[in-house]
């Protein structure tokens, strides 16, 4: 059975609450109840971790090595600002699919750029929640083709 770990950066905390307009009104906790229903349909296991701490997730990318063989991961800000994130995904090398709720290329110039699209296996952007579901399918269709 795989295990996916799942990272949500900062500010994630306040989905439901923050800029409805763009975000939505769904929050971190139905998103997560998504995730874990879906990794159950699945049959892989899933690990969720939210931080607003840069190192925090850092630290969490570090530990995948010997407990995940994949990584789901919405950085939110820290996509277009965080070389460490990027180093980190790039330095375990274990396959990552970066998700975002809005489309990031129809937002503001500078969150056109990600550090993380580089490292990553593939990026899904703008489904809303749909996203992290079709993430996590993506995620796991990609390990099951590989052979694990």
């Amino acid at each position: 059975m795989f295990s996916i770990l799942v990272l949500h950066g900062p500010n994630l905390n306040l989905l439901g609450l923050r800029e409805p307009g763009i975000y939505g009104s769904v929050t971190l906790d139905n998103i997560n109840r998504l995730l874990e229903q879906e990794a159950e349909a699945l049959g892989v296991k899933i690990s969720i971790l939210q931080s607003n701490h840069e190192g925090v997730l850092v630290d969490a990318i570090h530990s995948t090595s010997d407990q995940h063989q994949g990584i789901l991961i919405n950085a939110g800000a820290y996509t277009h600002t965080s070389v460490a994130i990027r180093d980190a995904i790039s330095g375990v090398n274990i396959p990552t699919v970066e998700v975002h709720l809005s489309n990031i290329y129809r937002r503001e110039e500078f969150r056109h750029h990600s550090f993380i699209a580089p490292v990553a296996i593939g990026q899904i952007s703008g489904f809303g929640k749909d996203s992290y579901i079709l993430g996590l399918k993506a995620i796991v269709n990609y390990l099951q083709n590989r052979g694990g």
